[in-house]
């Protein structure tokens, strides 16, 4: 059987998965001061943002990319490397 791997680097990663890898990283100031949203500035939770950034695809792009740019060199969370 043939096995095809996706054109999709984040297939498979949560946007909590990468919420989090991503506070541990920088810090809700440094995220905040990255990307300019309100559930980073006030009072940020995990739960708060991921509500947020579900219905807000323009923010979720902007963390999916911080977060491949942090992970460009490194394997991603739950990815083997090849």
């Amino acid at each position: 059987m043939i096995e095809h791997k996706g054109q999709d680097p984040l297939h498979g990663i949560t946007l909590e998965t990468i919420l989090t890898h991503l506070v541990e990283q920088y810090g809700w100031e440094a995220m905040a001061r990255r990307i300019d949203i309100r559930c980073f500035h006030d009072v940020p939770s995990i739960k708060s943002s991921l509500v947020f950034l579900r219905r807000t695809p323009w923010a979720r792009t902007k963390v999916e990319r911080l977060y491949l740019r942090l992970n460009a060199a490194a394997p991603l969370p739950g990815k083997e490397p090849a």
